[in-house]
């Protein structure tokens, strides 16, 4: 058995798209080209502008946050809501408070709705 750490206090910072006080934990990353890790937003920390590379899913797990578009109108999230962005879609996420979200980014992702 080993332990690991997924704390904000072993991710990396993130530095790219103007972003502030934010982290990024991958957790493990699958044949099938999936990332899965955690992002976390401190108080007043966003992750800037940018365009999803692949189709990803960002599930707050904990606090809360906003996200939005090219149109730059914030929706709120908080925590056990997720949002899905599709490949090519920009978007920004942010926090006014602090939050902690899973992200899953795949080339092939199918949401059951």
């Amino acid at each position: 058995m080993k332990i690991y750490q997924f704390s904000k206090d072993s991710g990396n910072a993130i530095h790219n798209y103007n972003s502030l006080y934010s982290f990024y934990t991958k957790i493990m990353k699958t044949v099938e080209t999936t990332n899965i890790g955690f992002i976390y937003i401190e108080a007043g920390g966003v992750v800037g502008l940018h365009e999803a590379p692949v189709p990803q899913l960002f599930i707050v797990i904990q606090g809360e946050g906003w996200v939005c578009g090219k149109d730059r109108e914030k929706l709120l999230v908080k925590q056990g809501e997720g949002v899905f962005w599709q490949e090519g879609e920009a978007h920004e996420s942010g926090s006014d408070t602090g939050l902690t979200a899973l992200v899953i980014q795949s080339t092939q992702i199918d949401l059951l709705e």
